[in-house]
Formats: structure tokens, sequence, C-alpha cells
């Protein structure tokens, strides 16, 4: 059995070896030969939460648990934490346990760039994250892998955190501020949202044609990020519709999608050649991240071969 601690597997994970595994991942989810089963969530009496995904495609099969204990960081703790669980193929047996706090930020912002690759402008420099938690500083590094990103724009409330992400993403070499919702997104050529909000954070009216917006903070029933009258202006696009529609921010278009009114296309089919990606400078892209166990039993793959690879 392959043990990989926390410590391991953040000194292997990089931004390359995540984008990779994210690609294939999304072109596996995308393919009748790959499963993935409906997330589990949980809560403890403390109202710490805990999320069980698993999947297979190919020669992977296994689940994620990811949890988020609020009270960690007195504990000298991240508050997120999540571990990949491989199960042998031929045997069903324990193959590999992978601690993957830090890999899990970057598997998920490895995917929006991904999906970004295919849907932003080539000329987008301009770059507006709502939040500043975990998973900020790691969305805007991704994404200025595959883009030219000058500017950063950071929307959250004033506090110490937001200061430190916009000093973080400044030390990268990119220019960095506090700004107001408004301003971010008329401003922005790529929108993400990383929030746990359950209201919109932002009118539709402010999002210019060209731009293109990531919600991936709706990973549970009743989050939302986006406003509603943004899906009629867009071209929609996702990691899973079964699993979108499920937790992600299309839960709130899911009679429409189920209807057949709304049209939203699998990131893999587009990675594919299956289905186009942006077709025009003007077109408004939504490319919504609910996160798949797929990312997370590639990402364990890719990890499996790095640390062979460093012996």
């Amino acid at each position: 059995m392959i043990y990989i601690s926390e410590e391991e597997s953040a000194a292997l994970v990089t931004h390359e070896l995540a984008y990779e595994a994210a690609r294939k991942a999304l072109v596996a989810a995308a393919s009748p030969q790959s499963f993935v089963f409906p997330a589990v969530l949980g809560r403890t009496q403390e109202a710490n939460t805990f999320s069980i995904k698993s999947g297979s495609s190919d020669d992977l099969i296994g689940v994620k648990i990811g949890s988020f204990w609020s009270d960690n960081p007195a504990r000298g703790l991240p508050r997120h934490n999540s571990t990949i669980v491989l199960l042998d193929q031929h045997t069903g047996r324990l193959g590999a346990v992978i601690e993957a706090g830090k890999v899990n930020a970057y598997r998920t912002a490895a995917a929006d760039a991904v999906a970004a690759d295919f849907l932003a402008r080539k000329q987008a420099r301009v770059l507006a994250i709502f939040g500043a938690g975990n998973q900020a500083g790691f969305e805007v590094m991704a994404l200025a892998r595959i883009r030219q990103i000058e500017t950063v724009l950071v929307v959250a409330r004033p506090s110490p955190r937001r200061d430190a992400l916009v000093d973080q993403i400044g030390e990268r070499g990119l220019q960095a501020r506090a700004a107001l919702p408004e301003e971010a997104v008329r401003a922005a050529d790529i929108v993400v949202t990383a929030t746990s909000s359950r209201e919109p954070l932002f009118n539709a009216a402010w999002v210019g044609p060209g731009t293109h917006v990531v919600s991936m903070g709706s990973d549970a029933p009743g989050k939302r990020e986006l406003p509603s009258e943004l899906f009629p202006k867009a071209r929609l696009f996702c990691d899973l519709l079964s699993q979108s529609v499920q937790i992600g921010e299309f839960q709130h278009l899911r009679d429409e999608i189920d209807a057949g009114v709304v049209a939203v296309t699998p990131i893999g089919d587009v990675i594919e050649k299956r289905a186009p990606g942006r077709r025009f400078d003007n077109e408004i892209t939504v490319f919504d991240s609910s996160g798949i166990s797929l990312q997370d039993l590639y990402m364990a793959g890719a990890l499996i071969r790095a640390k062979a690879s460093h012996r």
C-alpha cells in the first residue's frame, strides 16, 4: 500500500502537474467509460463539515474525503483538509492513501485554468477574484499560467487576510489591489468567485461582452454566487452536469436544464473537440466548477508517479 503524507504531497505538487491531471480528469468526466457517483455531504454537531466524493476511470478507483474544521487555526492547523483513498483495481483492497490538503487547492484551481484556457479570451489581462480565503491565491496563480494576467482585483471584506492576499499576489509580479464588486466586474476579463455565498455576489449588468466567469464556491445545496440574469446572456459550461445541478451553481437552473430550455456543455467535450469553446470575442462564458472526484483520482495518480520518479 502506498502512503503519501501531507508534507510529501505538498512538496510534489506543482501547477503544471495539477493542470495535466485536471485536464485528463475533465476529459474522463465526459466519457461513458468513467463514473462519478453522487457526493455525500456531512456535518458534525460542532457544525464542522465534510464531503465524500467517489468515482472510477480506467485504472483509477477511489474516494476523496474533504473536511472543513472551523477551529483548526487555533490548533495551528488549516481549516481545509483532504484525503484521497485509491482502491486496487483488481482486488478492491486499499491501494494508496494520500493526504492532500494543499494538493486539493492546486487541483481545484487547475480545473478552472483548464476551462479558462478554452473559454477565456486570449488577450485577457484583468482578473477579478471574489473571496480572500485559502483558495483565492491558488486560483490567481493557476490562471496567470495560461493567460498573461497583469492586474488582479480582489473583492473581499476589509481584513488582514484580504491585505495579505493582495501582498502575496504582488510578490508574484502581478499588480494587485482591493476593489469594490462593481468596479472589479466591469474591469475584468475573467471573474472568479471563490466564496461560500448563498446569494449572488454581483449584478449581471456589470458583466461586459467577452468576459469569462468561473463559479467554484458553489459546492453544496443552497450555495449561490452568480446572478440568474447572467445565464441567458452567456454560454454555459461545467465539469460534470449531473453534479452541477445537484450541488453546483447550476442547481439554480435545474428545472430549465431538465426541460431542455437551457444548454450546458461539459468542458471535457470542448477539450475533445466534440463541442465548441469560445467562438467569438464578445461572447460571455460561464464555467461551473463543482469539483469532481475524478480530479482527485487523477491527481493521486500523478502524485504517485511523481514520487516514484523522485526516488
